[in-house]
């Protein structure tokens, strides 16, 4: 294929979008069961997931740079390499896992102690994090199959091993938080160990499908190899931009929640509601970003410079006509909306002005989203790590002046992201125009 009409976009991300809705079911139905208990786990599940999101995102990017290692392999015609680079990035993968948990059995705890102001909150989050960051085992494995899966365009796996995981969430989330079946009743922790049960099985339809379903001698995937530093050397060199970049903006978005937490656990409780809805039109058109950091990265190994821009306008258009009627239903309908999270008014009310920042903050955001993926998918992560920092540090001083020092209402304090959405926009904007993107060699 030499250029990929909207027909092509659609069949292959489609299934991006489908797996990465259901998946934020995860998030929604851990809020939908502990919004049916209290303010406290409700609040502690929006740290403790915030939290854990900030752990696993140098996990996710390296999983990235793989993809986008993959694609360019891919789009090259290259195809024996691919599997050694997957291999070593499960490898990489493990290692990086057990770091993690051992650093949240050890250090998190007293970090939770000496930044949150409510003990309660704080104890929670420690009991949830504890449990959370055992899957993280399972979930780097799980990225690393979605990267070879994204890398090589073979998309729809991603639908049915989506279903899986977020089945199986529901199911142990409703066993373990309120202890049915003979279970004990574990609120919060029950939460974690369900999402990571959940990781576990969706691994295991991955591992199972690629067994049956893909080359595997096409790709490399019939041989183990050995650890293999140079090529772990070419992805981490690649990689290590999007690690940091994505540990920067998750660390960050957890300073915002901190700052919301020391307004008032109704604040931070309504937040945590919020970002879960916002999750549901995030994804919608993160996936078509997604979709062209990939299809970025194959044109440019098929020498196919010319049809990049294209292809990204594409995705742009696509990504505005489906998200904008959901961004339209979340303001005509604000309480129904909120009453699917939480049955406890005063939450709702609290709520319902900030759906017009969603409004904003979207609208920017869908352009915002593709071009910026589509500048890692030219194999320039490390100028993807510069407008990232750049952006957040003016998006750290705005949530320190706006929430912490005028501890303004929940309304002004979500016109943060609108900034932060902005400003990588433009910057976005200015590097397709000016950069000389087309002979970047990976």
């Amino acid at each position: 294929m030499v250029t990929y009409k909207n027909k092509d976009i659609l069949k292959i991300t489609f299934p991006v979008l489908f797996s990465m809705l259901v998946e934020q079911l995860l998030t929604i139905t851990d809020n939908a069961f502990l919004g049916r208990l209290s303010e406290i786990e409700l609040g502690a599940s929006a740290i403790g997931g915030v939290f854990s999101i900030f752990l696993f995102m140098a996990s996710f990017g390296f999983a990235l740079g793989s993809q986008i290692i993959i694609g360019r392999r891919n789009g090259e015609g290259n195809y024996k390499q691919i599997g050694n680079i997957f291999y070593q990035g499960i490898y990489f993968q493990v290692v990086l896992a057990v770091f993690v948990i051992l650093f949240t059995l050890f250090c998190v705890p007293w970090i939770l102690a000496h930044i949150l102001s409510s003990e309660q909150i704080c104890s929670a989050a420690v009991n949830y994090l504890s449990w959370r960051t055992l899957g993280f085992v399972f979930a780097g494995i799980g990225v690393m199959y979605r990267s070879l899966f994204m890398g090589t365009v073979q998309t729809k796996v991603l639908m049915p091993a989506s279903v899986v995981m977020v089945v199986s969430n529901c199911l142990f989330n409703y066993i373990l938080i309120f202890g049915k079946f003979g279970f004990p009743q574990l609120g919060i922790t029950g939460a974690a160990i369900g999402t990571s049960l959940a990781e576990l099985m969706q691994l295991g339809y991955y591992a199972v499908y690629t067994k049956r379903r893909i080359q595997t001698a096409k790709y490399g995937l019939n041989i183990i190899p050995h650890v293999d530093f140079s090529v772990l050397r070419q992805i981490w060199n690649l990689s290590v931009w999007t690690m940091i970049q994505n540990v920067c903006s998750v660390g960050t978005w957890f300073m915002f929640y901190l700052f919301i937490e020391h307004l008032g656990e109704k604040e931070i409780a309504v937040t945590n509601i919020i970002r879960g809805m916002n999750g549901l039109i995030f994804v919608s058109y993160t996936s078509f970003a997604s979709t062209c950091c990939t299809l970025v990265s194959n044109l440019l190994g098929m020498n196919k410079a010319d049809e990049v821009m294209p292809t990204i306008r594409r995705h742009i258009l696509l990504a505005y006509l489906l998200v904008t009627p959901l961004i339209l239903l979340y303001i005509a309908f604000p309480h129904a909306m909120l009453s699917v999270f939480t049955n406890i008014e005063e939450l709702k009310v609290m709520g319902a002005p900030v759906m017009w920042d969603l409004l904003v903050i979207n609208i920017i955001g869908i352009a915002q989203s593709i071009l910026f993926e589509s500048i890692a998918g030219t194999g320039n992560t490390k100028k993807v790590l510069q407008i990232e920092i750049f952006s957040l540090v003016v998006y750290t001083l705005y949530i320190w002046y706006v929430i912490y020092y005028l501890k303004s209402s929940l309304v002004i304090s979500w016109t943060a992201d609108a900034v932060y959405n902005f400003i990588i926009l433009v910057l976005s904007v200015l590097y397709f125009r000016y950069a000389n993107w087309k002979d970047k060699k990976i």
